[in-house]
């Protein structure tokens, strides 16, 4: 039986071995298209579900059949829901495609107390990038409660996937405002403050983000020629 081979001093091979994952990674990542021809368009929705989120819960509940309406001008969507609530639970739906479906699914969830998961929404949007090439993010809170450095790191893993995240954040928390721009940032995406209880400033916003997963940076350009939340994400986009 051959011996095992022992590390070289210092874990020379655990960091090759890192290194190469690092390389096959960012190669996969570059060779991703955002918009592949023919492909539907593919957006995950993610929500802050904590006890104080339940009236912009109900708002964004009435308000995601617009996501739907923007984009079938364009194409297609599918959009898969993504929340947070109470002590560590984090839950996705599987693939949606029909408005009436994801608002019955969205007003059996009730919100419940609990703290931040933005590093596990993270988490999945980019697991779903590399399974089934999503084509944006849209996050919807108003806390952060978190290391930002660690969502830092998870930001920027899809940015390399070309993945942009929209934080849209309700109210004037400064901590969730330098996260959520930093968040932006790193991803190519956009940050944009609305007012608590603000639906059409939400409608808008949202109408924007589906627009870009079904068509792109194109159907964006022509949006915000008529709509503020299309032009203000537009205006942060690199």
């Amino acid at each position: 039986m051959p011996s095992a081979k022992k590390p070289s001093p210092g874990g020379g091979d655990s960091l090759t071995s890192a290194s190469d994952d690092i390389a096959a990674f960012v190669a996969k990542a570059r060779a991703m298209s955002p918009h592949a021809a023919g492909a539907r368009g593919r957006l995950v929705f993610a929500l802050d579900a904590t006890m104080s989120r339940q009236p912009t819960w109900d708002m964004a509940c009435a308000l995601q059949a617009d996501m739907f309406r923007e984009a079938a001008a364009l194409g297609s969507l599918d959009i898969r829901l993504v929340y947070y609530r109470g002590l560590n639970e984090c839950r996705a739906t599987g693939w949606i495609s029909d408005s009436a479906q994801l608002a019955k699914l969205m007003s059996k969830i009730d919100c419940r107390g609990g703290n931040t998961q933005i590093g596990k929404v993270l988490s999945e949007a980019r697991r779903e990038a590399v399974a089934s090439a999503v084509r944006a993010v849209v996050f919807v809170g108003d806390a952060m409660e978190e290391a930002v450095d660690q969502l830092c790191v998870k930001a920027g893993e899809l940015g390399m996937l070309k993945v942009p995240v929209f934080m849209f954040q309700e109210g004037n928390d400064g901590v969730a405002e330098q996260a959520f721009k930093e968040i932006a940032r790193l991803t190519g995406g956009a940050w944009c403050r609305f007012d608590p209880g603000a639906a059409a400033q939400l409608r808008e916003l949202l109408r924007a983000a589906a627009a870009y997963a079904a068509g792109g940076r194109e159907a964006l350009l022509r949006l915000s020629k008529t709509g503020s939340g299309a032009a203000k994400l537009l205006g942060q986009m690199k």
